[in-house]
């Protein structure tokens, strides 16, 4: 990519999107599209075709998608496999009928079977069963990996695919009810905290209900009380978590630094047996090698937050997959590796959430 060449960041406004668009805007990147869903349904494919057809970008970030947390993924199974692969059909399709230079396509760890040997390495796709609760999304995913091999193999394309692992940072979710864990996390102690602390008219205001008794009684359905705070399962279950913007910064490297035929070659490297004259697995993990248990997390965001009551974990509740952690060797030998650290990224997250606070 040039600093003039034209960019279109598909999904601008969420946690991925937006890290993307201040890198490129950091390192002088000057000629980048956005629309919002609003002024463009990407879903809809004559739209798209038109945006495609009157912007003619050169450098295509897809990062539109809908996500959510494990509830959300097991109760929205149709809207999240139906949307996410009209917009992933429809941008990739529109950038090989437009003559896209190159488009990268982002997916998720959740690709990977609910089984798979640790730490997950690229060649372990579709060797097992999906985890039942997010599978229509990582379909959803699979099926945007396989649609950028497809069309490079058929039509000479350069569309690579990277998947990150759970992220966190500005423009996170923090919704009590859709959200990923971290951020789950920071908002429910923080608001034990001010709970904790009397002080009513924050909670009120962050949850925009009339009364604290109508607060408490929400923050109820979701173990949030002035003393204590609800976690799902034992706390034993190991995850890993990359700072949105280090995601970003590996986004760009990569868009700057790699291309399909060179993932070819890296592909090859490590794959199974049976797969040795295979084109597949070209995909990327973004991570940064390393776990932490959920309790450790726990303890973490209130040491950070500064709530003094307990966190209980009810084990009642599923644990989930007890680890995944992603291997990370194919992006660093690439010449990539993550710069922020867990407790300066929660940190600098949590700052940032009470900015967006202190705005109301």
């Amino acid at each position: 990519m040039n600093k003039d060449s034209k960019i279109y960041i598909a999904g601008h406004r969420g946690l991925v999107g937006s890290a993307i668009l201040k890198n490129l805007q950091e390192n002088a990147y000057n000629n980048i599209v956005t629309r919002t869903h609003k002024e463009l349904d990407l879903t809809n494919q004559v739209a798209v075709e038109f945006f495609f057809k009157e912007e003619k970008p050169e450098y295509v970030f897809l990062a539109a998608a809908k996500v959510g947390g494990i509830v959300a993924n097991n109760i929205y199974r149709a809207d999240f496999i139906y949307e996410n692969m009209m917009i992933q059909n429809n941008v990739i399709h529109q950038s090989y009928i437009h003559n896209v230079k190159k488009l990268l396509f982002l997916g998720s760890t959740c690709i990977y079977p609910k089984n798979a040997p640790q730490p997950m390495k690229e060649e372990y796709l579709l060797t097992d069963t999906l985890e039942y609760t997010n599978e229509p999304y990582a379909i959803a995913k699979i099926a945007g990996i396989k649609m950028c091999e497809s069309y490079n193999l058929q039509y000479g394309t350069n569309f690579i695919s990277v998947m990150p692992t759970n992220l966190y940072g500005p423009n996170d979710n923090f919704d009590l009810e859709k959200s990923h864990v971290l951020p789950a996390l920071i908002r429910k102690i923080h608001l034990a905290k001010l709970l904790h602390e009397g002080k009513n008219d924050e909670v009120i205001a962050d949850l925009k209900l009339n009364t604290i008794e109508e607060a408490k009684n929400y923050l109820n359905k979701f173990g949030v009380s002035a003393t204590s705070v609800e976690i799902w399962g034992s706390g034993k279950p190991k995850r890993e978590f990359l700072w949105s913007e280090d995601m970003a910064e590996a986004c760009v490297f990569l868009m700057e630094h790699s291309d399909f035929q060179r993932l070819i070659a890296f592909s090859s490297i490590g794959r199974l047996e049976g797969q040795q004259d295979d084109i597949r697995n070209t995909h990327i993990n973004i991570g940064t090698g390393v776990d932490i248990s959920i309790k450790e997390l726990a303890e973490t965001i209130k040491n950070i937050v500064g709530f003094k009551g307990e966190l209980v974990f009810n084990s009642e509740k599923p644990d989930g997959t007890m680890r995944k952690l992603t291997d990370v060797s194919k992006l660093n030998s690439l010449g990539w590796k993550h710069s922020v650290e867990l407790d300066k990224g929660i940190k600098m997250t949590y700052d940032w959430f009470l900015s967006q606070k202190a705005q109301y």
